[in-house]
């Protein structure tokens, strides 16, 4: 399953700067179950942004994918609370220990090359948008 690419890209703020990707939104439950299983490859500017209902426990795992992935887990507000590696057809549960919104997957790798770490913050308009997200401030 190959998802449209949103429009919008993702931001992730670290202390070295801004990281952009573009991004495939799987906001409901069949393309979050799906995500990128069967998936062999994927640029690395790019990644699968899972977007749930609420804020909750979740937990992933990679039986049916055969690349390895970085998992980025984000908080309502757009922090990122865990950053995880899946391995190719693993069928252990990759969670983040906390309660988050939204799940950003990229090719293994990429969050460690993009300076990604927990604290840093994600936006896009999935996340800016979503009931509860902090919102900016305005002057």
């Amino acid at each position: 399953m190959i998802l449209a690419v949103d429009p919008d890209r993702l931001v992730v703020e670290t202390a070295q700067g801004a990281r952009s990707f573009t991004v495939e939104i799987a906001d409901d439950p069949g393309e979050r179950e799906r995500g990128l299983m069967f998936r062999e490859q994927m640029d690395d500017s790019h990644g699968m942004l899972f977007v749930f209902e609420d804020q909750r426990e979740v937990g992933f795992w990679m039986k049916n994918t055969p690349m390895p992935l970085d998992l980025i887990f984000i908080a309502q507000d757009g922090t990122i609370k865990a950053v995880k590696q899946g391995r190719p057809f693993s069928e252990a549960v990759i969670s983040p220990g906390a309660p988050v919104r939204f799940v950003l997957e990229l090719k293994a790798g990429m969050a460690a090359s993009n300076d990604i770490v927990d604290g840093d913050k994600a936006r896009h308009r999935a996340i800016n948008q979503a009931p509860g997200a902090a919102q900016p401030v305005q002057d």
